[in-house]
């Protein structure tokens, strides 16, 4: 998509698998270009389409970024919404938006990780147990 190099891929892939290390919830990342309709209604599709509502303790957090129409949104599922603060959304978009203003894309979406990790390993601690349910690379989309 060229809108991240190499390395900030990896650096966004690295925090994804740290933030997951201590939690059994799973954070993805999706980018595209152009959002197409509301941003909340276009992660929520993101959402489903990346299988995020399936995972066994309803634990999971997307990050959907339309980089050319400058929107945002960070949804978690069902298990993870019920347990954190009313404002954590709100307020990792805020911490999110500090960067992104800087034109910082990569530093953005890793803080919106770490934060994400914090509150999924406060309410869904890693266990023995624990699988990786989905993958931790960047979801590239092209409107379809």
């Amino acid at each position: 998509m060229g809108i991240l190099s190499e390395q900030e891929q990896q650096l966004i892939s690295e925090a994804v698998e740290s933030a997951e290390r201590f939690t059994s919830g799973e954070i993805r990342i999706c980018l595209e270009k152009k959002c197409g309709e509301a941003v909340l209604d276009r992660a929520a599709n993101y959402f489903k389409k990346l299988d995020m509502h399936k995972t066994a303790k309803r634990n999971g957090v997307l990050i959907y970024v339309a980089t050319d129409d400058h929107q945002f949104a960070i949804i978690g599922d069902s298990g993870i919404n019920r347990l954190v603060p009313h404002d954590f959304w709100n307020s990792t978009k805020e911490a999110m938006l500090g960067h992104f203003k800087n034109q910082d894309l990569a530093g953005g979406i890793i803080t919106g990780v770490r934060l994400a990790g914090e509150q999924l390993q406060t309410f869904f601690p890693y266990h023995d147990s624990d699988v990786n349910e989905l993958p931790n690379d960047i979801s590239f989309m092209d409107g379809k």
